[in-house]
Order: structure tokens, then C-alpha cells, then sequence
């Protein structure tokens, strides 16, 4: 399935200050070896280049992506997607595509460790949510959004520090220790 888009919409660079935290992050965490975690590209076509400026002109998405970092840290392998939302009460559950749904189910089916990053970036919030939570969320729910007072009851918080930027190696310990069910 091929999906046209133009490269320069601001829609293309939503999230992007949490993607860069998280790349600050994962960068920490490669250059003292605690985890190998790191973004996926989205395989797109080029149709049209620029070689002199080497710039990207035109070009598609090849097929939809899954989530966007994946790597292994203690031998568990993990998988995660970032999303962020101007709301300051909810998250709304179509910033989630279908395919990232049952991708994140699959994950869970073999094991993994997968959950999302979400920021409210109205509030300066940033919180984990499972894929156990998430499915458990959706499967017992009929809302169209996620309500920050879930966030704040159920999820993992995250505090944005100087290094690690944004510490989720501390949260995957206690997932691992509490949804893990390896021998």
C-alpha cells in the first residue's frame, strides 16, 4: 500500500521534541552500554530528487509503518511508539492506528516488552502505557480517549532529566519484574 505525502507538511514533524528526547536517550543509554535502542526508519520510495541541494523532492510510504524504536536491553527485546497530544484531559485512542494495534498485540503474543511514550505537552507530562494496559484499556472500554486521570492512576510517569533525558530504562525494570513471565 503506498501512501503519498509531502515531505515539508508540519504534520510530518508532529512530536518531534519527544522523538528527540528519546533519541537523547537512547543515545545515552548506547554510549554506556546499558541498552540498544534505536529508531526505525520508515521505508519510503523516492520518486523525485534533487541531487544538487540533496534534497528529497517527492516520494512515498512504501507500507505503514509498525512503532517507532525497537532494540534489546538484559536480553528482552522492546519495541515502543511515541505520541504526544495538546489535550490537557485526554489522549485520544485514533493517534494509535489499527496496524500499531495489532502490531503491539503481536509483541506481546511473542513475549516482548512493548508499551507506548505519551506526552501532554500542554501540561509538560510524559507517561508509559503498557501494551497490556493499552489492549486491557481497549478492550474494556467503549470511550474514544484515554483520560490523563488513567495516565496518572495506572500508568508509569516519566520525568524529563538532564541525562538520561527521558529515563523509560527504569520503567521496562518494572515491567519486566511485574508482566514478564520468563523462567
Amino acid at each position: 500500500m503506498n501512501h503519498r505525502t509531502n515531505f515539508n507538511s508540519t504534520f510530518a514533524n508532529r512530536g518531534m521534541n519527544l522523538e528527540n528526547d528519546i533519541n537523547e536517550t537512547n543515545k545515552y543509554y548506547i554510549d554506556y552500554d546499558i541498552a540498544l535502542i534505536c529508531k526505525k526508519p520508515t521505508p519510503i520510495r523516492v520518486t523525485k530528487t534533487d541531487y544538487k541541494n540533496l534534497r528529497v523532492i517527492d516520494g512515498f510510504f512504501e507500507c505503514t509503518s509498525t512503532l517507532d524504536y525497537n532494540g534489546v536491553y538484559k536480553g528482552y527485546y522492546i519495541e515502543f511508539d511515541a505520541k504526544e497530544t495538546r489535550s490537557k484531559t485526554s489522549f485520544t485512542i485514533n493517534n494509535i492506528h489499527k496496524h500499531q494495534i495489532d502490531y503491539i498485540k503481536k509483541v506481546l503474543k511473542q513475549n516482548g516488552i512493548v508499551f507506548l511514550i505519551i506526552r501532554f505537552t500542554l501540561l509538560n507530562k510524559d507517561y508509559i502505557i503498557t501494551g497490556k494496559q493499552l489492549i486491557n484499556f481497549l478492550d474494556n472500554n467503549t470511550r474514544k480517549s484515554i483520560p490523563l486521570d488513567y495516565f496518572e492512576k495506572n500508568c508509569y510517569k516519566l520525568e524529563i532529566k538532564y541525562a538520561p533525558r527521558l529515563d523509560y530504562i527504569k520503567v521496562v525494570d518494572n515491567i519486566i519484574k511485574k508482566e514478564c513471565n520468563y523462567s
